[in-house]
């Protein structure tokens, strides 16, 4: 999947090192509303920061054989997020999804747009058995859409994430390949 058009505004595709400044742009537009529920974004104090995280997702193509696990979330042509997985347990067919979007974009549908068309790929073609989601126990936004799309709570972890001032539980959510239709 080089391009996953999924409807007239929204799409899936590959990052390339040519999306380094509009990524940078969109981390830095949105650091303060993603920093809330995700720490890493202040790690990110210069376009080298961003050169490098795209790097490790185009290599990530090479070592999922050819098979990429994160993708651009396009929005009428413009970089609105980031959607894929952090990680593939092989083995076991388990994908762990994350996603986020710029502070400009929420509120229009497109994550549950990019959503659908990564659990399909993670299923279909990547032949995953199962599809989990660690989601703050605070972040209710987020919390909704796996819920959305057939996802069970399955468990909470106490005091998982430490995000900034307080350490926050993670509540799991998880998808079986045979109930996603």
């Amino acid at each position: 999947m080089l391009k996953h058009i999924i409807d007239e505004e929204v799409s899936l595709r590959l990052f390339t090192e040519d999306d380094d400044e509009e990524f940078y742009n969109l981390l830095i537009d949105s650091k303060s509303h993603l920093k809330k529920w995700i720490t890493w974004v202040d790690s990110v104090e210069s376009k080298a920061d961003t050169d490098e995280s795209l790097k490790l997702r185009i290599r990530g193509l090479a070592e999922n054989r050819g098979y990429p696990m994160w993708f651009a979330i396009m929005y009428k042509g413009k970089i609105a997020g980031t959607i894929g997985f952090n990680d593939i347990e092989k083995i076991n067919g388990v994908g762990e999804l994350g996603y986020w979007l710029g502070k400009d974009f929420q509120r229009k549908g497109i994550m549950s747009r990019a959503f659908k068309a990564v659990i399909d790929y993670g299923f279909l073609e990547l032949g995953l058995n199962r599809i989990e989601a660690y989601i703050a126990a605070g972040n209710e936004r987020s919390k909704a859409l796996p819920k959305r799309f057939g996802f069970l709570e399955e468990g909470r972890i106490r005091q998982a994430e430490w995000l900034h001032d307080h350490y926050e539980d993670e509540i799991i959510y998880g998808l079986l390949a045979a109930d996603w239709k």
